[in-house]
């Protein structure tokens, strides 16, 4: 027997609205390390024959020069997302000769900080500030944790939902207003039950030695160049990947309670020095080594696993855009590159993820108070290093729960949404994601990272041979594909038209950097 759906989700489908849940727009932002024949990082310049990585709207890179990031526009069908990264990768790859996509998101063997090549993005304002925001994450948390690969997951629902959502529940407010309250909740939740995401589709428990410089904390060591943690699910996720604690010193840390205190929360940590950063320099002998020396340089530097947007009109701070117009969507930052996918994510993982955000936004969701917060981090770090371990135990509501028992309950839960998301769908993809994860709880050898480690053993691989093996496996893959006619031509056209737009820009700029900058940072409501 299911559980019942909460009394709110109830009164939704009651009124006739289920066909609302299957109504959505979802996109993925893929992050891969182009890597040359041998498996280390590729130290040659992002691909002309690729278009700008400034202005190119699907393909561009990340923290580094080598990590390119695909992008899929929001589509109301996954199978439309899916067939749309694919052809992304499809196209790279007939543009980087014998260069290739890592298939995981523990980086390819990296010789050092500076074997690290920091993204470039051109001579305009725009474009230096993005390098030089990446100089100072280099310069603040280092580059070899910048080269960790994820993947991203954004998502919403429609206007229709929120219509006939507000309508039910004869909330009076503005529809921004309640649309963005609604959002934080669902994040709340989120965050709460965050730690099953590493759990079911974390695939990053070895790293190869040189990414840690032989310094293995508590991991253990698998073979002569691997560690690896025995029960671990995602290591990026963990404490060797990319953190923000100065901000938890110093207590500023963003407020998810509502949207006015998210907001004035970030801006805090933007507007507030860091003495530690202020040892750095800002602008040193005329180069800038960061935009500022404040506990954030930008919003985009405060790493959490999920996060509201909103889209930027012009050079608008993400904060301003999100207090001008409110929660767009939501992007789920938390996700592993799925190594046993060429694409790096599968439709039964965005499945599961949407009948999640469903139970999450109908579910009471309370303020997470400062003793909850701790329990969500040590649970998301507990879930990172040990989430295999047999018996784990994780805090909620200031209890002891068995990671087992609190997973397979919010599976049960999402059981009975899955069957509302797959009404006139005659192969239950939904009922079928939850079955699979159900599976993966009862037993945790059905887990990526468990496969992964399991196959190291049986094959005597290290971690860099195991993904280096995957890796040329997906290569063969993309190169075999045939090439999506349209969107193989609007690939290509927006080579050109991306170049043509960067160089614009750099033609067109008239502000020095130093007042492009100061223009940015001085915007306010």
């Amino acid at each position: 027997m299911h559980k019942p759906f909460h009394p709110r989700l109830q009164r939704f489908l009651s009124a006739g609205h289920g066909g609302l849940l299957q109504v959505f727009q979802c996109g993925v932002e893929k992050e891969s390390l182009r890597v040359n024949p041998e498996g280390s990082l590729a130290l040659t310049p992002h691909p002309a024959a690729l278009g700008s990585a400034l202005t190119h709207p699907y393909i561009t890179t990340d923290f580094s020069e080598a990590l390119i990031e695909l992008i899929t526009p929001p589509l109301g069908d996954m199978d439309a997302v899916l067939a749309f990264l694919r052809e992304l990768h499809r196209f790279v790859y007939a543009h980087i000769d014998d260069e290739y996509l890592w298939a995981t998101s523990m980086p390819c063997v990296v010789n050092g900080e500076e074997g690290v090549p920091i993204a470039q993005y051109g001579r305009s304002n725009a474009g230096r500030m993005k390098h030089v925001y990446r100089q100072g994450l280099a310069h603040r948390y280092g580059r070899m944790m910048q080269a960790i690969s994820g993947v991203h997951f954004n998502f919403s629902f429609s206007d229709g939902f929120w219509d006939a959502l507000q309508g039910i529940e004869g909330d009076r407010r503005t529809r921004q207003d309640f649309i963005s309250d609604r959002y934080f909740g669902l994040i709340r939740n989120l965050q709460r039950v965050g730690w099953l995401i590493p759990y079911l589709f974390g695939a990053s428990p070895a790293v190869c030695k040189s990414f840690l410089a032989d310094r293995p904390g508590s991991l253990d060591s698998f073979d002569a160049s691997t560690y690896y943690g025995p029960y671990a699910t995602s290591l990026r996720m963990g404490d060797i990947g990319y953190q923000n604690n100065r901000e938890h010193e110093i207590g500023v840390r963003p407020c998810y309670d509502n949207l006015d205190e998210y907001v004035e929360t970030l801006a805090s940590a933007i507007n507030t020095p860091y003495p530690g950063y202020e040892k750095i320099g800002v602008k040193v002998d005329g180069e800038y080594r960061q935009l500022n020396a404040n506990i954030l340089q930008i919003e985009n530097e405060y790493y959490t696993t999920v996060r509201p947007k909103q889209l930027l009109e012009d050079d608008e701070k993400p904060s301003l855009a999100l207090k001008r117009r409110g929660v767009r969507y939501i992007e789920l930052r938390s996700l592993d590159v799925n190594a046993y996918e060429p694409l790096g994510i599968n439709e039964a993982q965005m499945r599961f993820v949407h009948a999640l955000m469903v139970w999450c936004l109908f579910e009471d969701s309370p303020r997470i108070h400062p003793w909850e917060r701790s329990e969500v981090d040590n649970n998301e770090m507990a879930v990172a290093h040990r989430g295999r371990e047999p018996g784990l135990t994780l805090m909620r509501n200031g209890e002891a729960i068995t990671l087992k028992a609190w997973a397979a309950a919010v599976c049960e839960a999402l059981a009975p949404i899955a069957e509302v998301l797959d009404a006139g769908l005659a192969d239950r993809p939904y009922a079928r994601a939850v079955a699979e994860q159900q599976a993966a709880v009862a037993d945790p050898g059905r887990t990526p990272s468990a496969r992964m480690l399991r196959e190291m053993r049986e094959r005597g691989e290290s971690f860099h041979a195991f993904a280096r093996r995957m890796s040329l496996a997906h290569r063969r893959h993309f190169q075999d594909l045939a090439p999506a006619p349209a969107l193989a031509r609007q690939l290509a056209e927006l080579t050109e038209t991306s170049l043509a737009s960067q160089w614009a820009m750099e033609e067109s700029d008239r502000l020095s950097f130093d007042d492009y900058l100061a223009r940015y940072f001085a915007q306010k409501l």
